[in-house]
């Protein structure tokens, strides 16, 4: 599968706009990562850009987000460390990411909503203005963005080598390189 059949795929089963903007963060953060931890950045990128491709079919049986995704994909011939990444980056099932890809995509997941979190509370409201210490500051608020489980972003440095300031980096940076997207 390339990037463009990934899309397509993602439009053809998201309609929110605020989860296809979340599964294009995705998208550029794990891309990023793979360049990063020397992952196959296409990859790693379409795995970040369809991870909740069934959160809209699950949407009231939510136990079963990332199960029915992996399914998905599973039954379109994506290899196994594809459909296993989505379904171990839902917690709720347990299952502990076994390669670095799933790990990436478990840790950035929870990540990338907090760095948005961030954005929206800026005065700018724009990416471009929002710096690492900013969202290392808004990671201590437990308070803030708190769907955003800093446990799992936290995990970031046993599963990727990576510090946390490392990891909001890189995220970060990826961001904002398709912020227009974004809409931020």
């Amino acid at each position: 599968m390339n990037r463009e059949e990934a899309y397509n795929l993602l439009r053809q089963n998201l309609t929110n706009q605020n989860l296809v903007k979340h599964s294009l963060a995705l998208e550029a953060a794990m891309g990023a990562l793979a360049a990063r931890l020397g992952g196959d950045r296409e990859k790693w990128g379409f795995t970040g850009l369809l991870h909740d491709i069934d959160y809209e079919l699950v949407k009231d049986n939510l136990e079963n987000h990332s199960k029915k995704g992996a399914d998905m994909l599973k039954e379109l011939g994506l290899e196994e460390d594809v459909w296993k990444a989505v379904l171990t980056h839902n917690e709720a099932h347990g299952v502990e990411p076994e390669t670095m890809m799933a790990r990436a995509l478990f840790c950035a997941d929870p990540l990338t909503g907090l760095i948005v979190a961030s954005t929206l509370v800026m005065p700018s409201r724009k990416i471009k203005d929002l710096e690492t210490g900013n969202v290392l500051n808004r990671f201590k608020e437990k308070a803030f963005a708190r769907g955003a489980n800093r446990e799992i972003i936290a995990r970031c440095q046993d599963y990727l080598n990576l510090s946390l300031k490392e990891f909001v980096d890189i995220v970060l940076s990826a961001m904002k390189g398709i912020s227009n997207e974004l809409g931020l």
